[in-house]
Parts: C-alpha cells; sequence; structure tokens
C-alpha cells in the first residue's frame, strides 16, 4: 500500500431473494461509490440473493420452498450476471469485494469475490465453516479460503461473519500481512433480545479488533433487514420477535481500531466513505505486530494448512496401482 486512497462500505438491503435485482442494484452501488472517488466498495455477507435468515425461524422442513427458491437465485461465477459486475468494476476503475451465496451445480457456499479495477478476479473464497443453522443449506471451504491477495491498492483480504471470532483463522490471515480487510456481515437483526452473541455490540467489537490486532484498514460491510423482508419470512408473532427490521451497523476502522467514517442509522440505506492512509499501517505495527516482532513462536505457533481439497482426484491406472498395493496402514 503506496498512496492514500478512497474506500466505500455498503450498509443497503439487497432486493431480497432475486437475483437479476440485487445484480442490477449492486451495479447502481458500484457507480455510485466509483463517482465519489472511491478505489474500493465492500458488500455485506451474501449480498446476493441476501441473507438466508429463514434457517433461524422455523424448522427446516417447513422453509423447503425458499430453499429452492434460494437455490435459484444464487450466484453462478462465470455466468451472464457475474460478468455484469466484473464488466461494471472495469468500466467504473474501481476494486470490488462482492458477498455472494455461490452455486456450484447442487451445492451452496458462502462466498467473497475480489475483482480489480480492470474487471479480472483477484481471488474468490468460501467462509470455512458456516456457522451453527447456516450448515443446513451451505457447504465449508478448506485452507485455501483463508488467502490474501495482492492488488495495486495494497494486500486485500476477507472473511464473512463469525470468521471473525476464529482466533487461529484470524491468526493465519494477519500472518499474510494484510493492509486492508472486508469484514462482510449479514445485519445484525437476529435474535436481539435473546442473546448478546448476535447484536451489533459483541460483532463490531469483532470487527474492531481485527483492525486493531492485525493493525489493517477493516471495512465492516453490513446489511439492513427492510419490513417486505419481514413480510415475507414471518407469518407469526414469534418469528416476528425472532428478526427485526434493521440491523445496519456497517463500519471503516483504521488500524488503531479508531472510527474512520460516521455511521449510518441502522435502517438507513447508504455508503460509508473513508481515506486511507498507509502512514496509519507503520505506527500501528511499530506499536505491536502479532506475527513479527510481538511474536513468540518459540511458545505458540500456528499449523496452518493452506492446500485446498476436492472430493475427487483424478490419477492414472499406475498410481491406481500403487494405491492398492500399500498396507492398509500406509493408505491410512
Amino acid at each position: 500500500m503506496q498512496a492514500k486512497i478512497k474506500v466505500a462500505c455498503v450498509q443497503a438491503a439487497p432486493v431480497f431473494l432475486d437475483l437479476q435485482g440485487t445484480v442490477d442494484k449492486t451495479l447502481a452501488l458500484i457507480e455510485e461509490a466509483a463517482s465519489q472517488g472511491a478505489r474500493l466498495i465492500a458488500f455485506p455477507e451474501t449480498w446476493i440473493p441476501g441473507y438466508p435468515w429463514f434457517l433461524w425461524l422455523d424448522a427446516p422442513a417447513n422453509y423447503m420452498p425458499l430453499v429452492q427458491r434460494y437455490h435459484e437465485n444464487s450466484l453462478v461465477l462465470d455466468s451472464e450476471q457475474a460478468r455484469r459486475i466484473s464488466e461494471a468494476a472495469r468500466q467504473h476503475g474501481i476494486h470490488v469485494v462482492l458477498g455472494y451465496s455461490e452455486r456450484e451445480h447442487g451445492s451452496l457456499y458462502i462466498g467473497q469475490w475480489l475483482i480489480d479495477d480492470q474487471g479480472r478476479t483477484l481471488g474468490t473464497r468460501r467462509k470455512l465453516k458456516a456457522t451453527h443453522v447456516e450448515r443446513v443449506l451451505f457447504g465449508e471451504s478448506d485452507g485455501s479460503s483463508l488467502a490474501t491477495f495482492d492488488s495495486h491498492l495494497g494486500k486485500l483480504g476477507a472473511l464473512c461473519c463469525w470468521e471473525h471470532l476464529q482466533p487461529l483463522s484470524r491468526y493465519a490471515m494477519y500472518a499474510q500481512h494484510e493492509q486492508i480487510h472486508v469484514a462482510a456481515w449479514p445485519s445484525f437483526s437476529l435474535y436481539r433480545r435473546g442473546t448478546a452473541a448476535l447484536g451489533p455490540e459483541v460483532n463490531l467489537a469483532a470487527s474492531r479488533l481485527y483492525a486493531a490486532e492485525g493493525q489493517c484498514f477493516v471495512l465492516a460491510s453490513c446489511a439492513v433487514v427492510t419490513p417486505d423482508m419481514l413480510d415475507l419470512l414471518c407469518a407469526t408473532d414469534e418469528q416476528r420477535a425472532l428478526l427485526e427490521a434493521g440491523g445496519g451497523h456497517a463500519r471503516i476502522f483504521g488500524p488503531d481500531g479508531a472510527d474512520l467514517a460516521t455511521p449510518l442509522d441502522e435502517h438507513e440505506e447508504g455508503i460509508l466513505y473513508a481515506t486511507l492512509d498507509p502512514a496509519a499501517l507503520i505506527g500501528a505495527k511499530l506499536a505491536a505486530d502479532p506475527v513479527g516482532h510481538y511474536a513468540r513462536p518459540d511458545v505458540t505457533r500456528l499449523l496452518f494448512n493452506r492446500s485446498a481439497y476436492t472430493p475427487v482426484v483424478e490419477c492414472d491406472a499406475t498410481t491406481i496401482s500403487e494405491i492398492l498395493d500399500m498396507a492398509p496402514q500406509e493408505v491410512l
């Protein structure tokens, strides 16, 4: 990161369960941020086609029609809709970090797609472990999703939601010397009366701590729940007590944990802007670099397997024969 840059952090509601509608809104937000001089725009978790709140509101058998709709409106990479987004990044000369439900054949994954200002893919990642009831709908990733990506803005990284509560995953990211981090959140509207763990105070603290602990800039993008979404999802008073409107708490934090942008009201849609100064990174690292001069590898170290895994590995007949000839304990 060599120069000051202006960045944009989205707090908005998707066109819920509408792939085409949310892509259109995505393009409008990209254009708006670029017109304000932003070089990077960050979107919330599962921005396309919206976060599946229904997972938290009812028994699985009762929300299967919504699962069908969710699958149909999830984003396929290299689709016509995806190409529209990458073309918008190129046309407006802005980097994009997009949160989306990724559909790959019959499976869904909580994904983040990093695109540069030429419309090229810097990288894609998937949430390493879906949280709690999310596992009903989404698959999981592997160590290849704990990665940073080089760009001419600096070293970029991204995580979703409660990945920021995984201390070992955080440390794996810090060890790659991340400079600008996108923390994507769905909205802090769920179970407010039941647990602080899902509320804004705790989770904003997680984003702020990530900035101070990793000495990097954090764009904590966040979605908003609208009354229309409640009308679709909540059929009973009990469900309306579990999910409320609003919940937008987007923030931009500096590497010392300071707020760099004035927050919006939790019901308000808009974009937060801030200018990131690389000089702030130097001061923060000088105080405490957890993977450098402030580390004690003689006492504690992290084992990090960054390999990608697939359920099928193609091999030739010779390799298969060698495997079959191995002793059972060797195969294991």
